[in-house]
C-alpha cells in the first residue's frame, strides 16, 4: 500500500523505462517504501466494564491471591517473596493486596525500545499501540503451498519480511521454530537473525537462563554491553502456567532481562474452559491474578523495570478439546483485559490476527480480523501475533503474512480517524460542482485521489473481465507473487564490519560450548 499515514519514505527505483499502457501501470504501481511509527489513538478505545465491575474483578482477585495463593515454582523467587514480606509456603505465595499494589504501582505506564536505527525506536504504553509478528510455530506453510517444519532459512526470510512491513514495529522474537537447528543452539542463530537482517526491535530468547543471558550478551554486541544493562533494546515474553503457576524457566529469564532494563511481557496463556473457569469473567479474573504477579516479581528484581499487563488468549472447543480463534468471547477477555491494565496504570499486551484455520481461507480471514477489530477497539499496546498465524499457533503461512501485513495498515488507517485539515478546499470543491455533476476532474480529487481513500493492492476491486485478464488470481496467488518480489527486493541493513564478525566470533564459539542434545 502507498496511501497510509504519513511516515519516512524512500522511492524505489523504476528500474528500465518502458513505454505504453504496461510502463504507466507499472509507475503507479510502483511501492513507496513507508515506515509507520506506533500508533497515536485518534479514535476513543471501548471500555466494555463499569467502573464497578472493574472494582468487582480487582476484589475477586485479591481475594483468591490472599486465600488460595500462586505457586512461583522456584525457589530463588520463593525466597525473594519471602525476603519482601509475602506469605511462603514451599512455593505458594499469598500477597497481600496493598503490598501488590505497591510493588505494581512501580512498574513504568509506559517505556521506550531502541532500535539499532533510532527512526525505528517505538514508545510502548500511555495510548499508543504497536503491532509485532507472530511467535513459536514450529511449522510453515511455504511459497508453494506445502506445509512443513521450519527452517532457519524460513526464519531468515520472516525476519526480512518483517522488517520491510510498514506496519511492524519490531523484528520479532520466534517467528517460526528453525527445527533444522539442535534445541539447545537454537535461540543463537534465531538471535543473530533477528539482529542482522533487521534494525528495529526485537525479542530475547526466554527458554532457559543462559539462552536469555546469551540474548542479552549478543544485543550488548550490538548496543554496547554497558547499554543494555540499562536501556530497554528488547522485549520478552513469559507466559504463566494457568491455572496459577509461575515455573522456573519463565522466572530466570525475567530475572535476567528485568535486572537488565529490559521489557517483559507477561502473558498467562489462557484456554478458556481448560486452564481456565468455563466463563469470560471468570477466565480474566484468573489472567488479572497471574499477570500482577509477575509484574510485581519484576519489581522485586528491579524496581521501574519495564513490564506489560499480557494474555494470549483462546476458548476451548467442547466438541473437539481444541483451541479456538476470533469468537466473540475472546474479543470480549481482549477489551477487559486491556481495559484492567489501563485500570493498574500497565501496558497491555494481547495476541492479533489469529486464526484456528489450517489454509488461507475464509475461515481465516474471518477469525483474523475479527479478532483484530476487537483488539484496535480495545487499545492494546502491544498487538503480538498479527501477521501469517494459522492453526492456533502451529503454523506461520508466506502468503498470510503477506494478507495481514496489509491489513496492518489498513488498521493504522482506521485509527487515524477522519481528517478535517482540507474542509476548506473540500468545501470549495462542492460549490463548483453543479447538482448531477461529478468530482473526478476537481482540482481537489486530481491533488487527493492517491491518499483520500484507502487502495489496498492484495485486495482486488476490478471488474470482473478486467479480473479475469489479469489471471483471476485469488487473494492467496496474489500474495505468493508479491511475498516473492519481497524477498528478492530485500536489501540487508548492513551492521558495521567488527560487529558483524564479534557476532560471529560469539556464536561460533557458543556453539561449540553447548550439546547438541537438550539435557
Amino acid at each position: 500500500m502507498t496511501d497510509t499515514a504519513t511516515g519516512a519514505t524512500t522511492e524505489a527505483p523504476l528500474g528500465t523505462t518502458r513505454r505504453g499502457r504496461d510502463a504507466r501501470a507499472k509507475a503507479r504501481r510502483t511501492r513507496v517504501q513507508t515506515w509507520l511509527p506506533e500508533l497515536e489513538r485518534k479514535i476513543p478505545w471501548v471500555d466494555l466494564l463499569t467502573p464497578e465491575q472493574v472494582q468487582t474483578i480487582h476484589d475477586a482477585s485479591m481475594d483468591i491471591l490472599e486465600e488460595v495463593g500462586i505457586d512461583f515454582r522456584c525457589d530463588e523467587a520463593a525466597a525473594s517473596w519471602a525476603a519482601a514480606g509475602a506469605s511462603v509456603d514451599g512455593h505458594r505465595v499469598r500477597i497481600d493486596r496493598e503490598h501488590l499494589m505497591e510493588l505494581i504501582g512501580t512498574a513504568p505506564s509506559s517505556y521506550t525500545m531502541i532500535a539499532r536505527n533510532p527512526e525505528r525506536t517505538v514508545t510502548v504504553g500511555d495510548g499508543k499501540q504497536i503491532f509485532t509478528p507472530a511467535y513459536g510455530a514450529p511449522y510453515v506453510l511455504d511459497l508453494d503451498g506445502v506445509r512443513r517444519t521450519a527452517t532457519i532459512e524460513d526464519f531468515r526470510n520472516f525476519t526480512k519480511l518483517n522488517h520491510l512491513s510498514p506496519a511492524l514495529h519490531m523484528s520479532g522474537g520466534v517467528l517460526c521454530e528453525p527445527m533444522d537447528i539442535a534445541v539447545p543452539k537454537r535461540h543463537l542463530h534465531m538471535t543473530d537473525s533477528l539482529l542482522r537482517y533487521s534494525d528495529k526491535p526485537f525479542m530475547g530468547a526466554v527458554t532457559s537462563k543462559e539462552r536469555a543471558e546469551d540474548s542479552l550478551h549478543m544485543a550488548g554486541i550490538v548496543f554496547g554491553q554497558d547499554m543494555v544493562r540499562n536501556t530497554t533494546v528488547m522485549t520478552c515474553l513469559a507466559n504463566a502456567n494457568t491455572p496459577l503457576v509461575w515455573d522456573q524457566t519463565m522466572l530466570d529469564s525475567v530475572r535476567v532481562f528485568a535486572g537488565a532494563n529490559q521489557a517483559t511481557l507477561f502473558s498467562p496463556f489462557v484456554l478458556g474452559g481448560a486452564s481456565t473457569p468455563a466463563s469470560t469473567v471468570g477466565a480474566v479474573i484468573q489472567v488479572n491474578i497471574e499477570a500482577l504477579t509477575g509484574v510485581a516479581f519484576s519489581q522485586l528484581v528491579r524496581t521501574g523495570a519495564p513490564a506489560l499487563y499480557g494474555q494470549w488468549a483462546s476458548t476451548v472447543s467442547m466438541k473437539t478439546g481444541a483451541p479456538q480463534a476470533g469468537m466473540p468471547e475472546i474479543c470480549h477477555m481482549n477489551l477487559l483485559t486491556a481495559q484492567l491494565a489501563r485500570h493498574y496504570r500497565l501496558p497491555s499486551r494481547c495476541s492479533g490476527a489469529c486464526t484456528s484455520s489450517k489454509m488461507v481461507d475464509a475461515q481465516a480471514g474471518y477469525e483474523a480480523a475479527r479478532n483484530m477489530y476487537g483488539v484496535l477497539m480495545a487499545g492494546t499496546n502491544f498487538v503480538l501475533s498479527t501477521t501469517g498465524y494459522l492453526e492456533s499457533a502451529m503454523c506461520q503461512s508466506y502468503a498470510k503474512w503477506v494478507l495481514d501485513s496489509e491489513q496492518l495498515e489498513l488498521m493504522v488507517r482506521l485509527n487515524a480517524g477522519p481528517s478535517f485539515d482540507d474542509l476548506d478546499e473540500v468545501l470549495a470543491t462542492m460549490r463548483e460542482v453543479p447538482p448531477g455533476g461529478h468530482f473526478l476532474g476537481t482540482a481537489h480529487t486530481l491533488a487527493n485521489f492517491q491518499t483520500a481513500f484507502s487502495m489496498p493492492e492484495m485486495m482486488n476491486s476490478d471488474n470482473y473481465e478486467q479480473w479475469l485478464a489479469d489471471g483471476a488470481l485469488s487473494a492467496e496467488e496474489r500474495a505468493v507473487a508479491r511475498c516473492r518480489q519481497m524477498l528478492d527486493e530485500y536489501e540487508e541493513p548492513v551492521l558495521p564490519d567488527d560487529v558483524s564478525a564479534e557476532l560471529d566470533e560469539f556464536v561460533a564459539r557458543r556453539e561449540r560450548e553447548l550439546p547438541d542434545l537438550v539435557r
